[in-house]
């Protein structure tokens, strides 16, 4: 069995990184999509598919959307939440049961569904999905206060859509449905995961603020700790029958105020954690759209037309066509301009929680299971299909962001050329100065692969590098071009001709590249 799992976590793994480098050579399109094409190959051909395991929902969630959901509550401020909460209980709640009444009812009487298959259909395809929202709008930006909707209601909305669908089971089992106990269930989950992971993360926050200021502090055990917070959250929460995923997102947003506020503490560890943070979300975010791509291929290949006709298609398109119409008539209800309510209606991306959600129901019949199964399967598609094809026509083009990659490059080159001009003033020797010459034109990765490769040979086998004298000269030298580089990119801020962020994003390499220099732990004798 551990043999196994070894293989399928290789196999995906192995997918997500050359599905990433592939997105290099597609810029045009989103790299989610690379993720998601390359989960389809994976779960197609048969080699690939049989050495990946069979989808565990419990684990996805702990493991995958728990981490990604408490990244993506950590970098929303608690003020945003406290002034929107009106808007997001609204959003959240408001039209997750508005579309399962509205959606469900017509696909009962549409569809002839039996009322409590649809309202299961229905609540499924509830949660919108935060990580999906990005791969559909071309590169281009929503709307600030639009952009803030759909991203709280997609952090806040799945509790909802889970009582929905646990009042679709019951009735689907037992013939009846108990919506006072359902209420009950609601405000337990849903207010008890928020208390709850905030409750949890503010004391963990304590306990590792109090290490930080103590000769007891250790780095890597801190970050530890603080990996696995989302994961025992999440784990406790839904052990109590509380949200889980509600209780790591409050969680997040505990986390947000103690980075802004404890960020020079320890540099180093600050450092470290925004960088594996950053990282982890990079890779569960691929993670999951290679995994959906793979679920996605075996749903349809597993598809049994004597089971289930043609019905299924039109069942997805009504789902998502009529959500759709709920949705634009809510934002326009809260006053969204005709061009933002349709924006906000198309931003309700469904990606791989719906489908978790989907393969979680266990007590329906193999005919019935199939059917929830291939319409949320035509819901996700759609979801991401048809934003990506009209959102770039709605959002204005970002001109400046299409314009900066050539410029960049110029202030790259020129900023290295700052740095090579101040070498021309020092007495340095030969080898020191062909050393750091080389250094500084990495900066631009313009450097031949041969050329590396002598680097390499004369690090790697000569008997002593620089040492003494030289060693100093290499440092110094390094600072001093460095100062020449940041001088440089100072003066263009100071011009006021491109936007700052571009500048301060180069002028931060210099400074991690100098620290590499500086910071003894950094150093590779």
């Amino acid at each position: 069995m551990a043999t196994n799992i070894y293989l399928s976590t290789f196999v995906i793994l192995m997918a997500v990184a050359v599905s990433n480098i592939l997105a290099q050579g597609f810029k045009r399109l989103s790299p989610t999509y690379i993720n998601l094409l390359m989960g389809l190959v994976v779960g197609v051909l048969p080699l690939t598919n049989a050495a990946v395991l069979s989808f565990n929902n419990e684990i996805f969630m702990a493991a995958i959307i728990a981490p990604l959901l408490f990244f993506e509550g950590q970098n929303t401020r608690v003020l945003i939440v406290r002034r929107k909460r009106h808007l997001i209980l609204g959003t959240a709640v408001g039209l997750a049961v508005a579309i399962a009444i509205i959606v469900g009812s017509a696909v009962h009487l549409i569809g002839g569904i039996a009322w409590p298959l649809a309202l299961i259909m229905v609540a499924i395809s509830a949660p919108t999905d935060a990580t999906a929202l990005d791969s559909v709008t071309g590169g281009r930006q929503l709307p600030t206060h639009v952009g803030t909707v759909l991203r709280m209601e997609a952090l806040f909305n799945d509790a909802t859509g889970l009582i929905i669908l646990q009042a679709g089971v019951l009735w689907y089992t037992s013939g009846h449905l108990a919506l006072g106990q359902n209420l009950l269930s609601f405000l337990w989950s849903a207010g008890g995961g928020l208390v709850f992971g905030a409750g949890v993360a503010f004391l963990l926050m304590v306990i590792r603020q109090s290490l930080l200021r103590s000769r007891w502090n250790f780095p890597s055990s801190q970050i530890i700790i603080y990996l696995m917070t989302p994961v025992v959250i999440y784990l406790l929460a839904e052990v109590w029958s509380m949200s889980g995923i509600i209780a790591v997102v409050s969680a997040g947003l505990v986390y947000n105020g103690e980075a802004q506020r404890s960020r020079f503490s320890d540099p180093r560890q600050f450092h470290l954690s925004v960088q594996l943070i950053n990282f982890g979300s990079e890779i569960l975010n691929s993670f999951v759209f290679v995994i959906l791509g793979i679920l996605l291929a075996r749903i349809m290949t597993g598809y049994q037309s004597t089971t289930v006709t043609g019905h299924w298609f039109w069942l997805g398109i009504l789902v998502y066509g009529l959500a759709l119409i709920v949705r634009y008539g809510y934002a326009r209800l809260i006053r969204l301009k005709p061009t933002a309510a349709l924006i906000f209606a198309l931003g309700g991306v469904h990606g791989t929680v719906t489908l978790a959600l989907a393969l979680s129901v266990a007590v329906l019949t193999a005919g019935d299971n199939q059917l929830v199964l291939l319409v949320e399967t035509v819901v996700i598609i759609l979801s991401m299909i048809v934003p990506t094809i009209l959102l770039p026509r709605l959002l204005p083009a970002d001109l400046m962001a299409e314009r900066m990659p050539p410029k960049i490059t110029k202030m790259r080159q020129a900023m290295v050329a700052a740095g090579l001009a101040r070498l021309t003033q020092l007495t340095l020797t030969a080898a020191v100065k062909a050393s750091v010459t080389y250094d500084l034109r990495d900066q631009l990765r313009e450097n031949r692969l041969t050329s590396f490769l002598r680097q390499w040979g004369r690090r790697s086998w000569e008997p002593v590098n620089f040492t003494g004298d030289e060693a100093l000269q290499e440092r110094r030298a390094l600072m001093q071009a460095f100062d020449a580089e940041r001088q440089y990119l100072y003066d263009l801020v100071l011009e006021h001709r491109f936007d700052s962020k571009y500048i301060y994003s180069l002028y931060s390499e210099i400074l991690l590249a100098e620290s590499l220099v500086l910071d003894p732990d950094n150093q590779s004798e």
